[in-house]
């Protein structure tokens, strides 16, 4: 059964794959917190398509990654950075992945939230970033689904300052008919949205974020926070209008920041909980008793695996996640939206499995093993 990884040098060690998965409790409802899982997308391996042309989407598949993660309790939340929003999946397959996965949501009593951006452009003026936003803000309150409004990299683009996103925000929230999720996604994911709220200067972002907040409190359902700094989450929350939540989307330090302290705590909106799915569930379940111990027990473990994910370029982390869902048995190739199984070196992919492995987060430790081993003979590793 021994498998042999190779390391960043180049150099294959012996590593011996664990014959049992992670025992886990039946799922039920969280009490303490509200939490969604960033799901990928499975592209269609079959589809004769380039990097470059349209999102080919095995869309039976996708689905039923959805309905797992609904099945463990948890949210979904849908055309999201982790479904490659801007790399591989533009805005026609997003359109199309909101109305399914919101039909599906219904039909099976699942939560789902959706993002709404601006990716019908790469450039333009506020106008047409408002009118952008507007488009994909009918399509997601059409679904019946909850929106996210993601950062817009055309915003970024066309903003000449913090009172641009004050009016572009205030513009979206006015109109929208629920309360929304504002999405900050910080440049370690999306590098085009460097100096996002109109400044690079992270404390004067904060301001004018918090000025959007403040400003229409009823319409804002909670704020998403993916700047990989938990000290400037825990500040950003703990000024909050009451009822707003804050939803961490730091991949790095999630276990604290969902249990919280004295003076509050964090709801998760996380890409890593796409391949955490049953644990990250069984975890909250935990919480919910007001065991933190027992819930930082199961979770803080998985903290090695999530940094390795999102290590630098952040950007590329939907790599190992896709490999993880094809290792787990989720779906049956290693094949992503726009070629980006490419994105990430063979030794990387090796470690995220081991990571995994020995996590206990393949249902089939044998099937993964199997996988890997096809995985490193199509690389050249034939022992």
């Amino acid at each position: 059964m021994t498998l042999h990884l190779p390391d960043a040098n180049g150099t294959l060690r012996a590593y011996e794959p664990r014959t049992d998965p992670l025992t886990l409790s039946s799922a039920s409802a969280f009490t303490s917190r509200t939490v969604f899982s960033a799901a990928h997308v499975v592209a269609d391996p079959y589809a004769d398509t380039t990097p470059d042309g349209p999102a080919a989407v095995d869309w039976d598949a996708t689905l039923a990654f959805r309905r797992h993660l609904w099945s463990h309790g948890l949210g979904v939340a849908e055309a999201m950075d982790t479904a490659q929003r801007g790399m591989g999946l533009d805005w026609a397959g997003a359109a199309e992945l909101i109305r399914r996965s919101a039909a599906e949501a219904k039909a099976c009593g699942g939560r789902v939230a959706c993002g709404v951006g601006t990716d019908q452009l790469t450039t333009g003026t506020l106008a047409e970033v408002r009118a952008a936003y507007e488009e994909q803000l009918a399509v997601v309150e059409e679904s019946g689904a909850q929106a996210v409004l993601m950062a817009s990299r055309a915003l970024a683009a066309a903003a000449r300052g913090p009172e641009d996103y004050v009016e572009v925000y205030g513009h979206l929230l006015r109109q929208a008919a629920e309360p929304v999720i504002l999405h900050w996604l910080g440049p370690m994911f999306d590098p085009a949205l460097e100096g996002y709220w109109g400044s690079c200067d992270l404390d004067a972002a904060t301001e004018t974020f918090l000025e959007v907040i403040a400003a229409h409190p009823g319409k804002v359902d909670g704020i998403k926070v993916s700047l990989l700094d938990a000290g400037r989450e825990i500040g950003l929350r703990r000024r909050l209008p009451r009822g707003v939540r804050c939803y961490t989307g730091d991949d790095f330090h999630y276990p604290e920041l969902i249990a919280g302290d004295a003076e509050g705590f964090s709801h998760a909106l996380l890409g890593i909980f796409d391949p955490l799915g049953p644990l990250a569930a069984e975890a909250v379940r935990v919480l919910d008793t007001g065991d933190t111990e027992g819930f930082r027990a199961l979770l803080d473990p998985t903290v090695p695996l999530s940094r390795h994910l999102f290590q630098a370029p952040t950007r590329y982390y939907k790599t190992g996640v896709v490999l993880l869902a094809w290792l787990a048995g989720h779906q049956s190739h290693f094949t992503m939206v726009g070629g980006l199984q490419s994105a990430r070196s063979l030794p990387h992919l090796a470690r995220a499995y081991e990571l995994a492995d020995g996590l206990g987060l393949f249902p089939d430790p044998k099937l993964a093993e199997e996988r890997m081993r096809t995985l490193l003979a199509l690389h050249g590793v034939d022992r």
